[in-house]
């Protein structure tokens, strides 16, 4: 299926691609450190899905540069030796396959720099792209500049719960929308342990979105994606399958 055209972007896997660069948001590396620790035993196999993942975002897009947009790293207060590691591992690995690495602050990074100065990288708090704001999601930027139009998030970590009877399967997802008089696209998170929160029944978080119902729905999987359409239609496809 052919990436639809999202106000002049391209869906790639879990990547939004413009011009030459590629944007993927929320990989929260060291994650499975922090279930474990919570008692949940999580295998820590998520940093090998995270390099096949972009191996094949890399061969479709061919773009030379990539911007990580937000949340690194997961732990809020300090940095555990498995996001010491894979930080440092993830962006070596980024250099060798792209040209240029730009990174942006999100509300799990408060440690995050101290890392990326081991490889001279500094978080930005935003970055434009000709007409486009890529910006985590978590706050709204003091300033917007005049050219402007398109805002790209992460932060929510969309996706979609796809119904069967009594069984929901979650896919991760896109969502186009507006906030105020911008465009605005939001990403789907990029760490492989969890699909994120369910646009159609779970509370969104991010001060971009003021009202989901009007946003439309990508959903992606396995390389393909899928326009379901908007919110609030597939919530009144539910609510008449649940009274069918």
């Amino acid at each position: 299926m052919n990436s639809p055209n999202i106000y002049g972007t391209e869906i790639i896997g879990n990547s939004l691609k413009i011009g030459n660069t590629i944007i993927i948001s929320d990989l929260h590396l060291g994650y499975e450190t922090s279930l474990n620790n919570q008692g949940l035993m999580i295998p820590q196999h998520q940093y090998e899905k995270l390099v096949e993942a972009i191996e094949f975002i890399h061969e479709q897009s061919n773009a030379d540069t990539i911007i990580l947009n937000g949340d690194i790293k997961h732990n809020f207060g300090s940095i555990s030796k498995q996001e010491w590691k894979e930080v440092l591992d993830f962006i070596d690995y980024l250099s060798d396959i792209f040209i240029d690495i730009k990174v942006i602050k999100g509300n799990h990074d408060n440690f995050t720099q101290y890392i990326l100065n081991k490889r001279d990288l500094s978080l930005d708090e935003f970055i434009i792209i000709d007409n486009y704001m890529i910006t985590h999601g978590h706050k709204i930027p003091d300033i917007i500049p005049e050219d402007v139009d398109t805002i790209i998030i992460g932060h929510e970590h969309p996706c979609i719960g796809v119904r069967s009877q009594e069984r929901v399967e979650k896919v991760k997802a896109f969502l186009k929308g507006k906030w105020k008089n911008y465009n605005l696209i939001v990403l789907p998170s990029f760490t492989t342990i969890t699909h994120g929160s369910d646009v159609l029944h779970e509370k969104t978080i991010s001060p971009f979105i003021k009202d989901v119902l009007d946003f439309e729905v990508f959903a992606v999987e396995k390389g393909e994606v899928y326009p379901f359409g908007l919110i609030k239609d597939i919530l009144e496809v539910e609510q008449e399958l649940n009274n069918y």
